[in-house]
């Protein structure tokens, strides 16, 4: 699918992989709306690209279900959906103080899992009511954000690794359902971004990290997200894959 002239929605469009991708669709000529909980920070990213900025909590029916009619009506129906909007909090399942209350994993799975899929249904069902682009059928593309988390995950990271795996084991069945429609399902595994998620790491712990990457031996950047969703976009035989964006690391237990 050619990107000029469509219209994308991307969660979690206001900071790190998110922010990024919507540079890079808007780049290319979409017509980008940004969704995050954080609507100031939305703004800015939207102020800058000239797109619309949403507030949603994507965990929320609700919440998806308007955030969705308002981008619909700011920017046209979207034929593009990237989905990055996720938390990634590190506890251990019993740690010193006892086992990890039973909302705290909730929360994890509700934000990365349960808000990806809904956000995945919404843009599928505007998605089908398109007309189809060309003689092939294709009516439009979803990309998800997954982790190197859901093939390795770490210590404190039982949680986290649940939902991008749950998100993960959900891009075949998704791509199958959607292959009548048109619609091509995809999902980025990334190992460690420099991104305000992984900012939290002190500067030991994230050196430590790069040097476990076997090349190159650094932290990878936001744009090269945006580059591989660019190219997901507009190859029309990737679909139902799930591709690890990670340098070769395999992570250590801890």
């Amino acid at each position: 699918m050619q990107l000029d002239g469509h219209s994308a929605i991307v969660t979690g469009g206001a900071s790190g992989l998110g922010a990024e991708t919507a540079r890079q669709l808007s780049a290319y000529g979409v017509k980008v709306a940004v969704l995050d909980l954080n609507f100031e920070a939305a703004k800015a990213v939207a102020d800058e690209i000239s797109g619309v900025a949403v507030a949603v909590d994507v965990s929320s029916a609700e919440s998806g279900e308007a955030a969705l009619s308002t981008a619909r009506e700011a920017i046209g129906p979207s034929r593009i959906c990237v989905n990055c909007a996720g938390i990634g909090p590190a506890a251990r399942i019993v740690g010193r103080g006892g086992a990890l209350a039973l909302s705290a994993y909730e929360r994890v799975i509700s934000v990365n899992l349960v808000g990806t899929f809904n956000i995945m249904r919404l843009a599928a069902a505007d998605m089908m009511s398109l007309e189809p682009l060309d003689d092939i059928g294709e009516r439009g593309v979803i990309i998800n954000t997954a982790s190197v988390a859901a093939f390795e995950g770490q210590i404190g990271q039982a949680a986290y690794s649940a939902s991008k795996g749950g998100v993960a084991a959900m891009t075949l069945p998704a791509a199958r359902e959607f292959a009548k429609f048109g619609i091509r399902v995809l999902t980025i595994a990334p190992g460690i971004i420099d991104t305000p998620m992984a900012g939290t790491m002190t500067p030991e712990i994230a050196a430590a990290l790069a040097a476990s990457v076997p090349f190159p031996k650094r932290l990878g950047y936001p744009k090269e997200y945006a580059d591989l969703a660019i190219h997901m976009v507009t190859n029309q035989m990737l679909n139902g894959e799930v591709v690890r964006l990670d340098g070769a690391i395999r992570m250590a237990p801890k």
